[in-house]
């Protein structure tokens, strides 16, 4: 019930700030054009942010007035604002000031080796290092551990902004696998997922207006996304499980330098179907 009632709140938080705050991304500077050729403002996943902000604010209130905080919720509440709130301001300057002339881990790894960082290069460092303070606030105490859970956290993220090519794609990919995150946790871990359950909640409240193309997540939103499953994997399972999950990542990850992967799923009759529900189909 608990997790529920924060996921309500993240998803309230958002919807509410989006309706609210609409004018304000009518400014020219956010306006991107989609994949219809559509000007649709960018950076709207700062929401996310904003939804968890509102959960947390309304729970400080709910202590002042004698409510028992759960402590592993309110760690968990702790990290995700972290992590959220750094990972949404590298992703929205990526928004706003990439050229284009610089993708990919090489592209970036590439601009690195020269001196001359892309916006890309920039939320990758600032990224890695971020995966690093979060992980050890997850309670990865020792070196290798820590590690394994700030590649996690860190590829996550990427991979969040990899499933980003469509409207309301990558938040249909977090909320399921958000879903097998927290289906596969014990009851007594499921309150350390407090953080995920918050940001995807909030994910969800911008999910229509996103499939209306009334707004664009950006990597602002997406990094998010993929930072929120990545903490609740980091925050509920071991060694073993992080390794495999980890292999996971660092194989679609190579695999996105080479495959696209809105091409395989739009060859892949059930993806192509999941992928386009709720979805404007009709052309500009």
């Amino acid at each position: 019930m608990r997790l529920l009632l924060l996921g309500l709140g993240g998803f309230a938080g958002s919807f509410g700030g989006w309706v609210l705050s609409r004018p304000a991304f009518g400014a020219p500077v956010l306006q991107r054009r989609n994949y219809r050729g559509v000007d649709v403002p960018v950076g709207a996943g700062v929401m996310l942010v904003f939804g968890a902000l509102f959960v947390i604010a309304l729970r400080s209130v709910l202590i002042a007035f004698d409510f028992t905080p759960n402590l592993m919720a309110t760690q968990s509440l702790a990290v995700a604002l972290i992590a959220a709130g750094g990972f949404a301001m590298l992703g929205l300057f990526d928004d706003l000031a990439a050229h284009g002339d610089t993708r990919g881990f090489r592209g970036h790894l590439g601009s690195i080796v020269k001196g001359q960082m892309s916006t890309g290069a920039i939320k990758l460092v600032g990224g890695g290092l971020l995966s690093l303070v979060v992980a050890s606030k997850l309670g990865t105490d020792e070196f290798g551990e820590l590690v394994v859970g700030a590649l996690i956290i860190a590829l996550s993220a990427n991979v969040g902004n990899l499933f980003d090519r469509a409207p309301g794609r990558v938040t249909k990919v977090g909320l399921f696998t958000g879903a097998l995150v927290l289906g596969s946790a014990s009851s007594s871990e499921h309150l350390a997922l407090a953080g995920m359950v918050v940001l995807l909640g909030s994910a969800a409240g911008l999910f229509v207006f996103d499939l209306r193309e009334e707004l664009m997540l950006g990597d602002a939103g997406s990094n998010v996304v993929g930072v929120a499953v990545g903490i609740g994997i980091v925050a509920t399972t071991g060694l073993v499980a992080q390794l495999v999950v980890l292999a996971v990542l660092v194989a679609l990850n190579l695999a996105s330098e080479k495959v696209s992967f809105s091409a395989v799923i739009s060859k892949t009759s059930a993806l192509r179907w999941i992928d386009q529900l709720g979805r404007r189909s009709t052309p500009v």
